[in-house]
C-alpha cells in the first residue's frame, strides 16, 4: 500500500508493525496489541483511520471482557431477537431514547444496564420481566412482544432437542459410519426415496435397504451416503438408534410408522409425508439407491432379512456389535 511520508516527502510504500500500547478506559489502563501504518523506509509512523479505530475498539472491548461486560454487537442482538427497535427496546426497560443507540454505538454500559441486558437475552425471563413489572409499552406491543417470546422459546426447545439427537450420531468420519459424519438431511432423503418408490414398504425392510445402499456405494467409493453405523441384530443389520431416528422423522413431519395387525402379526409400515428433497442426493446416490431397490423390489421383509444374514459381515459379529463398513468389499449382489 502506497501513502505519503513527511519525513521523505513522496508516496512511498508502508507496512503494518504491531506493537503493545495502554490506553485509558473508564479511568482504568488497558494494554492491547495495535496495529500501527509505518512508512517501509524511514519507519516513521503515518496515520490510518481505520486502525486508529480498530485500536479503540479491541481497547474498549478488553476492558469489556475484564469486566466481563456484554459487547456492542451482543447488545443488538439481544433487541434484534425480540424484534425491537433501539428506541422500543429503550422504552421497553425504561431509559432514555438514546441509551441503546450508545450501547451498540460503543458507548460502555453500567453493571446495572449489563445485569438487567443479560437477564432479558433468555425469552423465558423476558416473559417474567413483562408479566411482573409495568412496561411503557402499549398493549399491542406488548402482545407482539409475548408473540415472539413463545417463538423463541419453542425455538430453544427445539434446539436443545437437535442437540441431544446429534449427541448420539457421530460427526467425526471413522470406519463404523464409512468414513461419513452422519447427515440427517441425506438419511432422510434415503427413506423418502424408498418410501415413495415401494408400496407398503415396512420397517424391517428399509433397514435391510439403507444397510445395503450405504455399504455398496462405500464398496464403490471409499464413502457411504447417510454415515449410519449399522449394528448386528438377530434380523440382520439395523442402523444405530433407528428407533429415535424415525422419531425425530416423525416429529419432523418427514416420515411416520404405522402400526397394523393381521391376527398375530404386527406390521410397521413407513408412511412418507414430504416428496423426495431435490438436490440432497447426487446423481450417483440416486443411480445406487435405484439399484437396489431394484435388486430387492419383489422380496418381503423376512426374505431380504435371511439374505442380509449371508453377508460376511453380518457373519463375522455378534448381536449387538458394530459391522464394519470394510466388510463391503465382500457384498456382491449380482
Amino acid at each position: 500500500m502506497m501513502d505519503y511520508c513527511e519525513v521523505c516527502g513522496r508516496e512511498v510504500e508502508t507496512k503494518i508493525i504491531t506493537r503493545r500500547e495502554s490506553f485509558n478506559v473508564c479511568g482504568e489502563d488497558i494494554e492491547v496489541d495495535v496495529q500501527v501504518m509505518v512508512c517501509a523506509e524511514c519507519g516513521e509512523e503515518l496515520f490510518n483511520e481505520e486502525l486508529d479505530s480498530a485500536t479503540l475498539i479491541n481497547a474498549y472491548n478488553e476492558y469489556r471482557r475484564r469486566h466481563k461486560l456484554l459487547l456492542p454487537e451482543e447488545i443488538r442482538k439481544i433487541r434484534e431477537q425480540y424484534g425491537l427497535s433501539q428506541r422500543s427496546f429503550a422504552k421497553l426497560l425504561n431509559w432514555g431514547d438514546k441509551t441503546i443507540r450508545r450501547y451498540e454505538n460503543g458507548a460502555v454500559q453500567d453493571r446495572a444496564h449489563n445485569s438487567l441486558l443479560l437477564f432479558l437475552r433468555e425469552p423465558e425471563n423476558m416473559r417474567t420481566y413483562l408479566t411482573e413489572n409495568e412496561v411503557a409499552l402499549d398493549e399491542k406491543q406488548v402482545a407482539k412482544l409475548l408473540d415472539t417470546v413463545d417463538k423463541l422459546e419453542q425455538d430453544t426447545y427445539s434446539r436443545d432437542g437437535r442437540l441431544y439427537f446429534d449427541s448420539f450420531f457421530s460427526r467425526i468420519p471413522c470406519e463404523e459410519n464409512g468414513f461419513k459424519g452422519f447427515d440427517y438431511e441425506k438419511l432422510c432423503a434415503m427413506v423418502l426415496f424408498f418410501a415413495h418408490k415401494s408400496t407398503g414398504l415396512l420397517k424391517t425392510k428399509l433397514m435391510k435397504l439403507l444397510n445395503y445402499s450405504d455399504m455398496i456405494f462405500y464398496k464403490e467409493n471409499g464413502i457411504s451416503i447417510s454415515g449410519l453405523k449399522y449394528a448386528h441384530l438377530p434380523y440382520g443389520p439395523v442402523p444405530d438408534n433407528f428407533d429415535m431416528i424415525l422419531g425425530k422423522m416423525a416429529a419432523d413431519h418427514i416420515a411416520h410408522i404405522e402400526v397394523s395387525y393381521d391376527g398375530a402379526y404386527e406390521y410397521h409400515q413407513v408412511v412418507p409425508e414430504c416428496d423426495v428433497p431435490e438436490g440432497v442426493l447426487s446423481d450417483e446416490e440416486i443411480e445406487v439407491l435405484t439399484r437396489i431397490y431394484e435388486k430387492f423390489k419383489n422380496f418381503g421383509s423376512a426374505e431380504i432379512s435371511n439374505y442380509s444374514h449371508k453377508e460376511t459381515g453380518y457373519k463375522a459379529t455378534k448381536t449387538g456389535q458394530i459391522i464394519s463398513y470394510a466388510y463391503a468389499v465382500d457384498i456382491d449382489l449380482n
